[in-house]
This record gives structure tokens, sequence and C-alpha cells, in this order.
């Protein structure tokens, strides 16, 4: 068995990717009201900081502040994932969970990276949103309606015309 090792590194910006198993589902942005909901009720026991976010169909890129002294994360995408997928059909598993009778929808794990600076930090914000685009999903990023896109444009982080250029990079996909 695999021993992953999550590096903690308090009071950083996170930058994750969490991806449904089924890859090519749409079930992300069908059902973004239940994600909304699971996000919010995680964050009323667990606090944490959204500093970016994007829902595209089949997975999500995100960055999160924690609160200080508190790194525990994987302990909040366990309880986001398991409400999201609490009470779905069993027909919104992959195939080959229903064949090996497993009931996960997710991914067993989530990607994550320790943003190390500000290009850092602007590269992954820039590809939170420009990830749409990139997939095809729209032709610009103020186009998409599940982004915190249009927060950091009410915000003056960026313009509505932002365009891009969507970094280049490992990004979890």
């Amino acid at each position: 068995m695999s021993n992953y090792r999550r590096w903690h590194i308090p009071g950083k910006p996170v930058f994750f990717t969490a991806r449904l198993d089924e890859r090519g589902s749409s079930l992300l942005v069908e059902e973004v009201v239940r994600l909304r909901a699971a996000v919010r009720a995680t964050m009323e026991g667990r606090p944490f900081d959204i500093v970016a976010w994007v829902v595209l169909p089949d997975h999500m890129h995100c960055l999160w502040r924690l609160p200080e002294g508190d790194n525990d994360y994987s302990t909040r995408w366990r309880l986001i994932k398991g409400r999201f997928a609490h009470g779905l059909d069993e027909r919104t598993r992959s195939a080959s969970k229903r064949h090996k009778k497993e009931r996960g929808l997710w991914q067993r794990r989530f990607w994550e990276h320790h943003v190390r600076g500000a290009a850092d930090f602007d590269a992954h914000m820039r590809y939170c949103w420009g990830d749409p685009v990139k997939h095809g999903l729209v032709t610009r990023a103020a186009d998409w309606p599940y982004s915190s896109f249009h927060r950091d444009v009410l915000r003056g982080r960026v313009g509505a015309d932002w365009s891009g250029p969507v970094p280049d990079g490992d990004f979890g996909e």
C-alpha cells in the first residue's frame, strides 16, 4: 500500500485539483448547488478561506488558505466529497466502480500544491480563471458561471475582459 506524504505549510495558500472518477462526466456542474452546499457545510465546522475556485464538469481547482495553526485540508476534502456524494443515485458512479461494487464517486485522492511566492500564486489564480477556456467550455473566462472569477472582477483583482494567458505546468489535471 502506498504511503502518501502531504506537505503542511501553515498560512500558505494551497492549490487543489479534485476529480470525479468518471472522466467526461458533467455531474459537478449538473449538481453545483449540491457541491456548494457541501462546501458551505464543511466550512461551518472547519473554516477556510476560498481564494479561488472553479468547477468544471468532471473536476475542480481551488486555492484555499487555512486558519493559522490548522493544516488539515485532507479532512475538509473528505467531508466535501462525502457530503456531495451522499444521496446521489448509484448511476453517478463510474462503470468500473459499480463493477467492483465500490461506492466512491471521486478519485480516491486529490492533488495539492503549496504556493511558493507571488509568481506561483498568480499562476495558480490565472489557471483557475482560464481553465474553462483551456477546456473549450467557453471562449472567455467571464462566460463560465462556476468560477470565483466573477467575485475577483467585483473586487478589482482582474478585469472582466481578461483572456489569459493560462499558464502551462502541472496543475493536477
